[in-house]
């Protein structure tokens, strides 16, 4: 398998960023990943999808869309879409039918920021998910950078301190949104972690201070999702693009957090008496199962099943675990960066049935 990093959920100034396309593309080179996905506010926007180049360095670029209605007061039911091919914010009034025309249309879409709650002192509204009786979305945007921060900020002070070290916003996941995901997956259906920037790199002022919240560089080194692919990149946009989103679907992908350390090289697979999958594949439990993880280094990782975490490693690169009832099972890892110990990959599971 091929591993690439993607970065997705972002915004220009064809709806609330700051930026232009060139403006992420040139910032994506910089930060050294292999894709970014962008998804602007209810508008497909058309030609600038491709691969962009700066000497020996290569970014692709793909255009999704965050679908809502912008109708609904107070907004809520954001709705990533990719590889749709034609507009679908006329249908964002109704959340299940927009989800049936991602499907009619060929795409797929994963649930965005499922909990954002308010920033009063910004106000900064919660726009979370709250139609949880839809079905057949893909998965959900486990992480979400710029919901989290609005976790941090009960004051202007505290949004002071963050435009100035924003290094110290993130630390995982919103517990709720965790929470959420695990109750999903006990249903019994496959549900897709991403995770995502929400990058709008947007100018604020508070008295003298100026400062962009956050620039889309910083943004691209944080939250990223690490892609599965059966091999390289062609080159081929089209190619490739397909690949990328067949990948998402199959939840052949995990969420890391880049900027305490590179969480390349991440694998958690599992080996059945037949069968040998990687995460978002199922396998049977007859005749046991061996679930393996290997990280890019040492750190605190657990083994959770069922939403229980049945397993903890403390400093190890790497672990094997006989799993002998079916369930869904799935890594977090954690290391300490700035003082905290913070979530640093979230793997997508496999299921034992």
């Amino acid at each position: 398998m091929r591993e690439i990093v993607v970065n997705l959920h972002m915004h220009t100034r064809y709806s609330d960023g700051s930026g232009l396309h060139k403006d992420i593309a040139a910032a994506a080179l910089k930060a050294g990943v292999d894709a970014v996905i962008v998804t602007d506010h209810n508008i497909l926007v058309s030609g600038f999808e491709g691969y962009y180049k700066d000497k020996n360095k290569t970014v692709l670029m793909l255009i999704g869309e965050e679908v809502h209605d912008q109708a609904r007061d107070p907004q809520k039911n954001h709705l990533l879409v990719f590889g749709a091919n034609r507009e679908l914010a006329t249908f964002a009034d109704h959340p299940q039918n927009l989800i049936n025309q991602v499907r009619e249309a060929g795409g797929i879409c994963f649930i965005a920021h499922p909990h954002d709650p308010a920033a009063k002192a910004f106000n900064e509204t919660d726009i979370s998910w709250v139609d949880w009786s839809v079905q057949n979305y893909n998965g959900i945007e486990l992480w979400n950078a710029l919901s989290e921060l609005k976790t941090l900020v009960p004051t202007k002070l505290h949004g002071a301190f963050y435009a100035l070290f924003p290094s110290f916003v993130a630390h995982h996941p919103i517990p709720d949104t965790l929470a959420k995901w695990d109750e999903l997956l006990e249903t019994g259906r496959k549900v897709v972690a991403i995770g995502g920037s929400d990058a709008h790199a947007l100018p604020m002022r508070m008295g003298a201070l100026r400062r962009v919240i956050f620039p889309y560089e910083f943004h691209f080194r944080g939250v990223n999702t690490h892609t599965l692919l059966p091999g390289p990149l062609s080159g081929d946009a089209t190619i490739d693009r397909s690949l990328i989103y067949k990948a998402f679907a199959a939840g052949h992908c995990f969420v890391g957090y880049d900027l305490p350390a590179s969480t390349r090289g991440f694998r958690f697979s599992a080996q059945g008496r037949n069968d040998s999958v990687i995460m978002g594949d199922e396998i049977p439990s007859k005749g046991g199962v061996t679930l393996q993880a290997k990280l890019p280094a040492s750190a605190e990782s657990r083994l959770i099943k069922d939403g229980q975490v049945i397993q903890t490693w403390t400093n190890q690169p790497a672990w094997s675990y006989i799993a002998a009832e079916p369930g869904v099972y799935r890594v977090e890892a954690y290391r300490g960066y700035l003082g905290k110990k913070r979530g640093w990959i979230y793997s997508n599971p496999i299921y034992v049935r």
